[in-house]
């Protein structure tokens, strides 16, 4: 999961993507609704790539989480952060039995699910997996359409490189051909003038 860019402002609603940096401040671009604004120094700010989860051994990151959750479920929403604590901290144990249950509060619980069918619903959850296959199709695509270009269009685009070079060369002979015999009557007025 690529989680960099989307952060969570303490105060507000919901995920936020980067989308630009101000002079004092950076603008953020809500997931929910696509209104951007901007978020300043003040605002209490946290990069969703820096975020994790306590266990009894060691911090687990939310982009590992959010992977587990997104496989468990199929690539489907996961249960809402409204339903009970319960079913929320059941689910929870079934991903990461070891979770600290005394510093992981259930606040902290439904924020992960909300946070978790947000990304979802926004586009912005994808396994590395499949951005990488993704990128892997969009490049064999791109490679096929440029080696059939290649190979079919050579002659063509060197015949019309050719052609379009071939006027070109003759029009500035042309007209500069046409400057000079232009030149020449000019400058037999000029030299009557005097």
């Amino acid at each position: 999961m690529d989680l960099s860019g989307i952060i969570s402002i303490s105060g507000r609603p919901g995920l936020y993507k980067v989308v630009a940096q101000g002079k004092n401040s950076i603008i953020v671009q809500s997931l929910i609704d696509n209104k951007r604004f901007p978020a300043y120094s003040t605002d209490r700010i946290s990069a969703l790539e820096d975020i994790s989860i306590y266990t009894v051994d060691d911090d687990k990151p939310l982009k590992d989480i959010l992977t587990d959750i997104f496989a468990k479920q199929e690539g489907k929403a996961a249960p809402s952060h409204k339903e009970d604590i319960s079913i929320l901290q059941d689910f929870l144990s079934d991903i990461l039995p070891d979770y600290d249950e005394e510093r992981v509060y259930p606040s902290d619980i439904k924020k992960l699910f909300q946070w978790y069918n947000l990304l979802l619903s926004s586009g912005n959850l994808k396994p590395e997996d499949a951005k990488a296959s993704d990128k892997e199709l969009n490049d064999d695509s791109t490679e096929t359409y440029q080696s059939n270009g290649d190979s079919t269009n050579d002659d063509s685009t060197k015949t019309t490189s050719k052609a379009s070079k071939a006027p070109a060369k003759k029009k500035p002979a042309a007209s500069a051909s046409a400057k000079a015999s232009s030149g020449t009557q000019k400058k037999a007025p000029a030299q009557k003038k005097d």
